[in-house]
C-alpha cells in the first residue's frame, strides 16, 4: 500500500509519538522529509535525527520535550496534494503572533517564513509549527 501524502504521515507519526511520550519515532525517508527535518531540527523542534542504511533507509527523529511537555504544540500542514497553497513573500502568514513558523518551499529549497521573507521569494506553504 503506498502512501498519499507522505508529509502529512510524517506530522502524524511525530504527533502520535509525542501523544504516547515517545523519545524517538522511525519514518520512512526521502530527501524532502530529510529537508524538513533537518529544518525543524535547526529551529529547535527537535533534538535530533538520524538516517539507517539499508534497504528501504528510515528517519529516526528524537523528539524534545520541555518539563514533560513536547515542543511541537501543533504541526499543521497546509497545502495538500489536492489543494496546493502558494504565496509571494509579501503575504507569507505570520503562526502565532510570530512564535510559530511556517516552512515556505521555495526555490532555493525548504526555509522558514523569516527567512523566504528576508531573501524576497515566496513558494508553496507547506506546513505551520507551533
Amino acid at each position: 500500500m503506498s502512501i498519499q501524502d507522505p508529509i502529512a504521515n510524517l506530522f502524524s507519526s511525530i504527533n502520535n509519538a509525542q501523544a504516547r511520550g515517545k523519545s524517538s519515532v522511525l519514518v520512512p525517508s526521502s530527501t524532502k522529509k530529510l529537508a524538513l527535518v533537518e529544518l525543524l531540527k535547526e529551529e529547535g523542534y527537535v533534538g535530533s535525527y538520524s538516517v539507517t542504511d539499508s534497504s528501504k533507509p528510515e528517519i529516526e527523529i528524537k523528539l524534545k520535550y520541555f518539563d514533560g511537555a513536547p515542543v511541537i504544540k501543533q504541526l499543521k500542514r497546509i497545502s495538500k496534494p489536492g489543494l496546493r497553497h502558494y504565496s509571494n513573500y509579501k503575504n507569507i502568514p505570520e503562526i502565532n503572533g510570530g512564535l510559530g513558523i511556517a516552512v515556505v518551499s521555495t526555490s532555493k529549497g525548504l526555509m522558514t517564513d523569516k527567512q523566504a521573507k528576508e531573501e524576497g521569494i515566496g513558494g508553496e506553504l507547506i506546513c505551520s509549527v507551533f
